[in-house]
């Protein structure tokens, strides 16, 4: 069964397909862009990836986060270059968030901006970084600093590609579907995998719809992300994107509690909800809080102080100059356990 599920953005709207077998629908897209050319770059096999229709250069790439920076996006659009792509032809990205952000930011910047395809092949990636046109590469300084909002032509998230995931990648992107229990998402725990996609997606398209660019209700995405980014920095990026949100997430429930925002069932059901899904709660042993919150206050919502969006009596919303006494108070307070059983977590749970 398929889903299609469109992001409404005037000029700019575009259809997520989910389900079975959608990425051959591929070469409908292209044709439908009018692109007499494609580039398409590929953390994965060779068979993964459906033909366009026309001449394409097939580019190899590598997901995870040490090839998400500058460096990359100029490789690529150096051989953009090389092949003679122009603005009316069509980027096609091949692979997990990584991928999907580096490739997004590429053809965001290739000749000020040409068509992009994303087909993504993890479970984070098609429930998240492949819709909302959020583009972006770290630096040393802290994750996503340099980017581009850039909308895909397309999103076909076949769910296929998810029945060779090792579990850790499962578990993976079900910290992000985790996380949507508390931004106005119905309770995913016992859905089906395409259905928890379909809502996951159905989800985030209509807060884009609202707030292309981040100035108000987009904010709600980030949902257990400021903590979570920090632990993928502080960690040398050993805690995967999808479990440091798990874990911010557990963390985003605590602060709201502390600030008097959340009951202790509330409080609670983070930790319920969090656990459901088999992935980690607790802190890294070793990471200090002195050091996250020196992070935490490098995160694009953090203006004039911290900055965190937490549940609370009308909903989760952006909150504003957090004291950070209160923060490190609740850091403090967190249980703790060694990188090793957290990841270990995730190894072992089933998908």
């Amino acid at each position: 069964m398929r889903t299609t599920i469109p992001v409404r953005l005037a000029e700019r709207s575009y259809d997520v397909l989910v389900g079975p077998g959608v990425r051959t629908a591929l070469p409908e897209v292209v044709r439908r862009l009018g692109a007499r050319r494609a580039v398409v770059v590929s953390a994965r096999p060779a068979d993964w990836v459906p033909g366009t229709g026309v001449e394409t250069l097939v580019l190899q790439a590598r997901d995870g986060e040490p090839a998400k920076r500058l460096s990359t996006v100029e490789e690529l659009c150096g051989e953009f270059a090389r092949f003679g792509l122009t603005r009316s032809d069509v980027v096609v990205s091949c692979g997990g968030g990584t991928t999907t952000d580096v490739v997004g930011l590429a053809a965001a910047l290739y000749h000020r901006g040409v068509a992009v395809v994303h087909l993504p092949t993890s479970l984070l990636a098609q429930v998240d970084a492949s819709v909302g046109g959020k583009t972006a590469v770290n630096l040393p300084a802290g994750k996503n600093l340099v980017g581009a909002y850039w909308q895909p032509s397309a999103v076909l998230c076949d769910t296929d590609y998810l029945t060779t995931l090792p579990r850790r990648e499962v578990l993976n992107g079900l910290g992000e579907i985790a996380r949507c229990h508390f931004i106005g998402a119905p309770d995913l725990r016992g859905r089906s995998r395409p259905e928890q996609i379909a809502a996951s997606v159905t989800l985030k398209a209509g807060i884009v719809a609202q707030d292309e660019r981040d100035a108000g209700p987009r904010h709600l995405l980030n949902y257990g992300h400021t903590l979570g980014h920090a632990l993928e920095i502080a960690t040398g990026f050993a805690l995967r994107h999808g479990e440091a949100v798990a874990i911010g997430t557990v963390f985003a429930g605590r602060l709201a509690g502390a600030l008097g925002r959340l009951d202790q069932s509330g409080v609670d059901e983070h930790l319920a909800v969090v656990r459901h899904y088999g992935l980690p709660a607790a802190l890294p042993a070793d990471v200090d809080p002195a050091v996250l919150v020196r992070q935490m206050y490098r995160d694009k919502k953090a203006i004039t102080g911290l900055a965190f969006v937490l549940a609370g009596p009308r909903g989760a919303e952006l909150v504003s100059d957090v004291p950070a006494p209160v923060v490190t108070d609740v850091l403090d307070r967190m249980p703790r356990d060694s990188l090793e059983n957290l990841v270990g977590t995730t190894e072992a749970a089933a998908p």
